[in-house]
């Protein structure tokens, strides 16, 4: 069996009534509404929060679910109440998890000549499709490309890919408003700091106009040798995943805008070297 890990080791050292009550207001729940939705009553679990009522196992699993609590989070919620965790977190080269990780490298190889790659929760690189490292040419500060690598980071670093972003301004306003959200509905320390830690990078974020062509996303304007490359992405993740690792990976896919693109994409396809599917050592 799986170890599990619990990474909030002061989970206990909070009352799970104070847990739920935050988990709550961060969703922007009444208690009678959530109550309503969890088919409890309102006094108990006014109870649960105040410290009057302590939830069995089932009941902090209905709330999480319930409130859309990340299954970590659920793990702290049952530990903060006196329960061991329920979802196992294995490392991604677990027997265990043979299947999904021979799907998440199936949809990244499909993806090419587009460049794909997958991401855990803090948006740490775990693999890539060999149309990504074309686009890493211009990288001028080997130590961002050095594991751990945040694709985050390496996207808006002055000595990253931030130069050879055509339209960097409306980039970074999208990136840094996507990271503030995930960090809100996650409620992740490391994605607040990491927030601050790409915001103080320089350049302009905010009251950044949309950009007009591309009405429906924002898109990624990078050039390249083979010229501008424009770029809309897609998130996929896991439908019902049981496994905390599972549930934190994300695959991030890349799709022209325009034909020109989708051209110049298979003439960086052709001309880069042969590689691996992999842009992060083992």
């Amino acid at each position: 069996m799986a170890q599990i890990v619990p990474l909030v080791p002061s989970a206990s050292s909070r009352p799970i009534g104070a847990h739920l009550r935050s988990w709550r207001q961060r969703r922007h729940r009444s208690q009678l509404d959530l109550a309503l939705d969890a088919e409890i009553s309102q006094r108990h679990l006014s109870f649960i929060e105040s410290g009057r009522a302590m939830p069995s196992r089932d009941m902090v699993l209905r709330l999480a679910e319930t409130l859309e609590v990340p299954l970590r989070e659920r793990n702290a919620l049952l530990l903060a109440a006196g329960f061991a965790p329920f979802y196992a977190e294995r490392p991604l080269d677990d027997p265990a998890l043979a299947a999904a990780r021979g799907v998440v490298e199936a949809i990244l190889r499909a993806h090419v000549p587009n460049p794909a790659l997958a991401v855990d929760r803090h948006w740490t690189l775990v693999s890539a499709n060999e149309s990504v490292a074309p686009l890493l040419a211009g990288v001028t500060d080997p130590a961002l490309l050095q594991p751990p690598v945040n694709v985050l980071r390496l996207g808006l670093h002055p000595n990253g890919l931030a130069p050879r972003i055509a339209n960097l301004p409306q980039w970074r306003a999208h990136i840094l408003d996507r990271l503030r959200r995930q960090a809100e509905i996650s409620g992740d320390a490391v994605l607040v700091e990491m927030a601050k830690d790409l915001a103080a990078l320089g350049g302009p974020i905010w009251g950044v106009p949309a950009h007009g062509e591309h009405d429906i996303a924002v898109p990624l304007e990078l050039d390249t040798p083979q010229g501008r490359l424009s770029l809309l992405s897609t998130t996929t993740v896991f439908g019902t995943p049981t496994e905390v690792t599972l549930a934190e990976l994300s695959i991030e896919a890349f799709y022209p805008a325009d034909p020109a693109t989708a051209d110049r994409l298979r003439r960086l396809q052709e001309g880069a070297a042969p590689a691996g599917r992999r842009a992060v050592p083992e």
